[in-house]
């Protein structure tokens, strides 16, 4: 590895070797951090602290279609939006660098158990907090996969570096094939659920967070049987929310189909305001799009893509969701003409909680997406049509609870046909949630899709197409990692 080494010294790797040669006076081991069972609380306190999306949502919004330039842009994000990718960009090194910092913490936190030995009535407390533990770094590892990985359903493709261990700086690590970091996933997965307590819990990992993870890692990888099924036993337990609770859950005030999410607090590590609006930064989920709140007046640097936009309709219960209400929108932008000021379309998302503008809990599971998992894994099946067990009757089911009456059902006249249905349904229920980059990339080839602006969002730059095949949907390892690495020079991603 190097991977940025050491990251959990709160620099990268590459500028801590001097610093980590030399035995500092008061180096606090894990035998000395870890001595109690409160220890080992909180450090996994510690680990929930590294996990965020607030990034994987501004680098899906702007590197696909679900935003425009805004009325109040200084410039922000232009080169993401032009499809710019390398392996200086921050994206290439901020997903990179997060996913080992995560690793990294999870991983001391583990080694550090070892020294705790818990009485007989702390054993069930301290399975838990390692159960959830293992279960992380499950999600670390397939996070950065993919991203990193060509195509997770090829198990001899180049992966990412597995790391269940804390290494030494001396220690140069290479790729692992997708199937050997799949390995430790299941063996991770398969050990927390044995230590779990818990079936269900909204913000801390539970039994259900990892048949979660399995259905939609599963379904990356197009094994689309164990999907399905993981799925299926979501859907029992989790139903999908009425229009009013869908609502709600956007202002964190129902959780009925929300099976995993990180919470934010008013005051927390991630209520940031300032520079919010660069790819790397941390903050509020709303700040990715509006400096101050969701009016065409509260510094709307990124609005919703005409696009996207376009696919809306407005008894959809996710049309007010997403689009504020305070819009401006034009009813023949084509041939407006002053398009930037006579269709202002502010994303609402985000509206805020807590009366903290712009900041809300970010949604990682919820049981929509067991239910586009099974539409997906019907599709590929060739079950696109019919009344039940179908692509069709699995997207009619989500229409019904999302419009104000219920809903025709659709008819699709071959495979491609139903699988862009799919990457259009998931492309307005998982708006700005982060999905879109990783479903264009799975899915765009089946679909006969990927990124489409409408020509007046790209006129300004010519950057209206990506096709899905692009390399682009891969990032590159960081140019960091590879100059404290150079054997992975030889193992960078293709197209770059």
């Amino acid at each position: 590895m190097k991977i940025i080494k050491f990251i959990f010294c709160l620099v990268i790797f590459t500028a801590c070797e001097d610093a980590i040669d030399i035995e500092q006076v008061g180096r606090i081991t894990p035998e000395l951090a870890f001595q109690s069972l409160q220890d080992l609380q909180d450090g996994l306190s510690g680990v929930y602290g590294a996990y965020d999306a607030v990034q994987d949502i501004a680098l899906s919004s702007r590197y696909t279609d679900e935003v425009a330039v805004g009325i109040a842009s200084g410039g922000q994000g232009f080169d993401e939006y032009a499809f710019q990718l390398n392996s200086t960009s921050p994206a290439s090194f901020i997903f990179w660098s997060r996913g080992y910092l995560e690793l990294n913490r999870v991983n001391r936190l583990i080694d550090g158990a070892e020294f705790v030995s818990p009485s007989a009535d702390e054993q069930d407390r301290y399975n838990n907090i390692l159960g959830q533990a293992y279960a992380l770094r499950a999600y670390s590892h397939f996070k950065l996969l993919s991203y990193y990985s060509t195509d997770l359903s090829d198990d001899n493709a180049l992966g990412v570096i597995a790391v269940d261990f804390v290494p030494t700086i001396d220690q140069f690590l290479l790729r692992n094939t997708n199937g050997e970091v799949f390995d430790l996933i299941e063996a991770d997965l398969d050990r927390a659920e044995g230590l779990l307590l818990e079936e269900r819990n909204t913000t801390f990992v539970s039994k259900d967070f990892i048949t979660a993870l399995r259905a939609r890692m599963a379904t990356y990888r197009g094994q689309y049987g164990p999907a399905a099924t993981y799925a299926r036993q979501l859907l029992e337990d989790y139903p999908l929310a009425n229009r009013e609770q869908y609502r709600n859950m956007f202002l964190d005030t129902d959780n009925t189909e929300i099976i995993f999410k990180l919470e934010r607090t008013d005051g927390d590590s991630y209520d940031i305001a300032s520079n919010t609006s660069f790819i790397s930064s941390a903050g509020r989920a709303g700040g990715k799009f509006s400096f101050n709140n969701i009016t065409p007046d509260g510094g709307v640097f990124f609005e919703m893509g005409r696009s996207l936009f376009n696919l809306f309709d407005e008894e959809d219960v996710r049309f007010e969701v997403n689009v504020s209400s305070s819009s401006v929108i034009s009813p023949d932008y084509q041939n407006s003409t002053d398009f930037a000021n006579e269709d202002i379309l502010v994303v609402a998302k985000y509206p805020g909680s807590e009366e903290q503008a712009l900041m809300n809990d970010l949604k990682i599971f919820r049981s929509s997406e067991m239910l586009l998992i099974l539409a997906e894994a019907e599709a590929n099946n060739g079950n696109i049509n019919g009344t039940s067990n179908s692509t069709a009757a699995y997207i009619k089911q989500l229409h019904d609870a999302r419009f104000t009456t219920e809903q025709p059902l659709p008819s699709y006249t071959n495979e491609t046909e139903a699988f862009a249905a799919i990457l259009d349904e998931r492309r307005i229920e998982f708006a700005f949630e982060g999905h879109r980059y990783h479903d264009i990339k799975r899915l765009g080839v089946r679909a006969d899709q990927g990124v489409l602006r409408d020509p007046l969002d790209c006129a300004f730059n010519g950057a209206c197409e990506l096709p899905a095949i692009d390399h682009r949907f891969t990032l590159p390892i960081p140019l960091d990692e590879l100059n404290a690495n150079p054997g992975l020079r030889e193992q960078q991603n293709p197209g770059y």
